[in-house]
């Protein structure tokens, strides 16, 4: 059972970085094409530690109509042929299409210089076939960092339908023509995981706007990398948000919401992608199944309300209709619910004072009254 290996890896590992994961979309190379990527994950507690990688091949939520990629879908056998690890002690702020790589350190006009490169391997062989839907993950690697240093993981893969996020924000790189370019096709960890000792596992749950669009690529001033700086580096944070993600994924209780299960508290945020494609009724049943098998599991939940999006017209009488439901019904099934539009419109009106997908000062805002909030309870 798949929920069986998460609970196996998630009971040595947790993850130790702020950046979003997870499997949105497939993307199919040439027959026979054999691909080198990189990807760089800025690491959240530093110290000497036991790392792991997490991979699960299969797609987490639907991407857009679902017409390529939806919720739950199985990907097919694909091969790692290398893995290796390294360290790039910083990267520069600006926009990840015009940033050049440097190979293993070498070039020191380049933007990004990755060095210290070790082998990763996969029960004791540096490449694996990765079966039909298969968690897995990587063998323990001692890796030692300072705080918002990253880890760069580089991947030597070949297959003809494979997993990545599509919408990711962080740098991912692949080889063409000997030379890095910016290209987010390349499967990805779904867990940056280190052993270190933590006091709770947090996981946030939710769309876009939680996985961290709005902001700078690279940033990391998404709402929960702000509000998990604030909390502190006791706990392990897990950004579980994705792009086009909706409550109705959430609750067909498929492998993103076993990755859910897996933590102490979970911070649920859904309905922007629902109001534009089911009514009320379903919406709301939708998010009652989403907590309820959150706290089966035993997660204590913090439900938000529905951010607003410049709705109008029906879709904005749902809104205040779900809105309703989260803090009237919903509210008795989690643990708390805090009610987040105050904070990102005007009159708590359904128009987004900093954006549908809330820039770095409506992120700053969101996560400092979350956090005193939290603080609060």
């Amino acid at each position: 059972m798949k929920e069986n290996e998460l609970k196996k890896y998630t009971s040595i590992y947790s993850s130790n970085t702020l950046a979003a994961s997870g499997n949105q979309f497939i993307f199919h190379p040439e027959k026979g094409e054999i691909i080198t990527s990189r990807v760089f994950y800025k690491i959240f507690k530093g110290g000497k530690y036991n790392y792991s990688l997490l991979f699960t091949n299969i797609i987490d939520s639907t991407f857009s109509d679902g017409s390529i990629s939806e919720k739950n879908r199985i990907c097919p056998e694909w091969k790692i042929i290398d893995a290796r690890v390294g360290k790039c002690l910083d990267i520069p702020q600006k926009p990840l299409s015009e940033m050049t790589v440097s190979d293993d350190g070498e070039g020191e006009n380049a933007d990004i210089n990755a060095r210290g490169f070790l082998p990763l391997t996969f029960r004791g062989e540096r490449g694996k076939t990765v079966g039909k839907g298969e968690v897995f993950w990587s063998d323990p690697i001692t890796l030692d960092f300072k705080k918002d240093e990253y880890l760069c993981l580089e991947l030597t893969f070949s297959g003809e339908e494979l997993p990545c996020h599509e919408e990711s924000q962080i740098p991912i790189f692949v080889k063409k023509n000997g030379e890095w370019k910016y290209c987010v096709h390349s499967p990805l960890p779904s867990m940056i995981g280190c052993d270190r000792p933590v006091e709770k596992r947090i996981a946030y749950f939710g769309d876009s706007i939680t996985q961290g669009i709005g902001v700078k690529q690279n940033s990391y001033l998404h709402w929960n990398a702000l509000l998990s700086e604030r909390w502190g580096e006791e706990n392990a944070y897990w950004n579980l948000g994705l792009g086009f993600g909706r409550a109705a994924d959430a609750a067909s209780d498929g492998i993103w919401m076993e990755k859910a299960k897996t933590n102490d508290i979970c911070l649920v945020c859904f309905g922007v992608n629902d109001l534009c494609r089911y009514s009320a009724e379903e919406i709301k049943n939708n998010l009652r199944l989403t907590v309820e098998k959150l706290k089966e599991a035993k997660v204590k939940v913090l439900l938000q309300t529905v951010p607003p999006f410049d709705y109008s017209g029906e879709v904005a009488e749902n809104w205040r209709n779900v809105n309703q439901y989260i803090t009237r019904v919903l509210s008795e099934k989690v643990d708390t619910v805090f009610q987040l539009t105050e904070f990102l419109s005007d009159d708590n009106s359904p128009i987004a004072k900093f954006g549908g997908h809330p820039n770095e000062e409506g992120c700053a805002i969101w996560a400092e009254n979350l956090y005193r909030f939290i603080k609060n309870k």
